[in-house]
């Protein structure tokens, strides 16, 4: 509970102080990159779409060989990580089975095709490797991004509605760069490929629970707040 409380409380403040919130979202993620697949130390580890770099900071902290690929150069921020390069996360510029994790941290639902960009991330990865994939689904209480929770009375009345609260344009926009991703489509996706395994389907947030909820259609696009997946790539 105090865990799911902090990063609630840093997620209030994204905002006002981005880099508190997501240096102890990188914390927390990394934390759960070793819960299930060890110590990342000598470890190579691929972030794709981390935006500023927090994720591939964290990572190398503890001592593995993190590299960021970013599609959108003004989501690196005015200090990207060394060596951060722009790719788009349909065509990762890396071999068949380069990295031993290769990490996604909310990007999914940013993708017009998140099959192919599943596939990708699957293909960089080596066999035993791991995939680290969340994503905020699209009926969370935070679907519509910044514009949620009015997004469940329509994304274009949520986004007019920011636009007067605030007096800028929003920065997403329903099926441009945020798309309606669902946890049943999703899991049923994934558990059909045979070149990975799920390792776990759970709530990312969630202090109890936090797989239970995952099992219960229905309920599970309004309550998982954010999916996170873990699969481990097959052998050939």
């Amino acid at each position: 509970m105090r865990r799911s409380l902090a990063l609630f409380r840093a997620f209030r403040r994204e905002q006002r102080d981005p880099d508190a919130c997501y240096s102890l979202l990188a914390r927390d993620a990394a934390d759960q990159v070793e819960a299930y697949g060890g110590p990342v130390r000598e470890r190579t580890v691929v972030d794709v779409g981390g935006g500023g770099g927090w994720f591939t900071e964290e990572f190398r902290r503890r001592g593995a060989h993190a590299y960021l690929f970013e599609p959108d150069v003004r989501e690196l921020g005015p200090r990207p990580p060394a060596g951060a390069v722009i790719a788009d996360g349909y065509l990762l510029p890396l071999a068949d089975g380069a990295a031993d994790v290769v990490f996604s941290s909310n990007v999914l639902e940013h993708v017009a095709d998140p099959g192919t960009f599943l596939s990708e991330l699957v293909r960089v990865t080596r066999p035993g490797g791991l995939v680290y994939v969340s994503f905020t689904n699209w009926l969370s209480p935070w679907g519509g991004h910044e514009w949620a929770p009015w997004h469940y009375l329509g994304a274009e009345r949520a986004r007019a509605r920011y636009r007067r609260r605030t007096g800028r344009p929003a920065k997403h926009t329903l099926g441009e760069n945020l798309f309606a991703v669902h946890i049943g489509p999703t899991l049923r996706q994934v558990r059909a490929r045979d070149d990975v395994s799920v390792v776990a389907a759970r709530s990312r947030y969630w202090p109890f629970l936090a797989s239970a909820v995952v099992k219960a259609p229905g309920l599970r696009e309004f309550a998982t707040w954010n999916l996170l997946l873990i699969l481990r790539r097959c052998p050939p």
